[in-house]
């Protein structure tokens, strides 16, 4: 009972810091407004960890190297500390170490993934309820790029814009690739 509270609390905990620093990587790569709500949350958040690692990691370009950092060091603490837990503090094997890496970078996609997958379908939503929200700048700054990659190839039939749709099927696909990938990668050696 004490070992599902304590991994349901750390994967809560370091769970909010992964998405949130992904979703900071997201906005600069988007160039989205950070002067909503969203952005003021997402800095406010994350400014604790993503300022000091950005004297040593400066961003390159519009890629917030300290965001991905961030994600990746918290989703690494995350699966130590849940190793821990469940092995009752017993040590790492060495062969472990190569696929505990692949494991957190897979965890850090996976989560990519499904924030790409949320904020498309709260844009929808936002779109179909209340158009001139105060966070729709934003959404539509993240999903922009997105939807245009589908809109070259995809008219618009009616009034509705079918890109949100290929936007979640691909992130679908994705999803099932990473969930498939280490089956994939032992298969083949």
């Amino acid at each position: 009972m004490f070992e599902q509270i304590g991994q349901l609390l750390i994967q809560s905990v370091f769970g909010l810091v992964i998405y949130i620093a992904l979703l900071r990587l997201w906005m600069h790569l988007a160039r989205a407004p950070f002067r909503n709500p969203v952005g003021q949350a997402v800095t406010a958040f994350t400014d604790w960890a993503v300022l000091p690692l950005r004297r040593l990691l400066p961003p390159f370009r519009n890629f917030d190297i300290a965001s991905l950092v961030l994600a990746l060091v918290a989703q690494g603490l995350m699966l130590t500390l849940l190793f821990w837990i469940s092995s009752a503090g017993r040590g790492w094997p060495s062969s472990w170490i190569g696929a505990f890496f692949m494991v957190a970078l897979m965890d850090v996609l996976r989560a990519a993934l499904h924030i790409v997958m949320f904020v498309v379908i709260v844009h929808v939503v936002m779109g179909w309820m209340n158009p001139y929200n105060p966070l729709s700048p934003a959404f539509d700054a993240l999903t922009r790029p997105l939807y245009n990659v589908f809109r070259r190839f995809v008219p618009q039939i009616g009034n509705i814009d079918l890109s949100p749709l290929f936007v979640l099927l691909v992130v679908q696909i994705g999803l099932i690739v990473l969930d498939n990938l280490p089956r994939l990668l032992v298969g083949a050696g």
